[in-house]
């Protein structure tokens, strides 16, 4: 009792029971991919499948393009928005007098001293990186 190749329950691990010639094509591929072969060697056959692939590439580079272009809008909404929060500080510091700046800059010393040190050598260690110049 043989079964069909393209029988859903065929189990055999074997050569293919069909002899038949069933479930063959004219090219005589009987797989799907036998029959993509066969009509890749096909001389006029398969015409409209070169430009498939030509019109998937043209989608992912179109689809990449959107992708980019949403991505740099959302990076022109950030900076903007970063930028306008910067110029209000600006605005901020430029309304306020040296001397109560100063004041608040002592205030903060006192109440948070360990802070104040570290921020200090921070700010030290920058400029010293800055001003040191290349040394060769």
């Amino acid at each position: 009792m043989s079964r069909n190749i393209d029988d859903p329950q065929n189990t055999s691990t074997g050569a293919p029971a069909n002899t038949s010639g069933a479930g063959t094509d004219v090219t005589g591929a009987s797989t799907p991919r036998d029959r993509e072969t066969a009509s890749a060697m096909t001389p006029g056959a398969g015409a409209g499948t070169a430009a498939a692939p030509a019109r998937s590439v043209a989608a992912a580079a179109q689809e990449y393009g959107q992708r980019i272009a949403d991505a740099a809008t959302q990076a022109k909404e950030y900076v903007s928005d970063k930028m306008s929060v910067v110029s209000d500080k600006i605005k901020d510091l430029q309304n306020k007098d040296f001397n109560q700046v100063a004041e608040d800059a002592k205030a903060y010393a006192r109440q948070n001293p360990g802070q104040t040190i570290l921020i200090a050598a921070a700010a030290g260690f920058l400029l010293g990186l800055l001003f040191r110049g290349s040394r060769r």
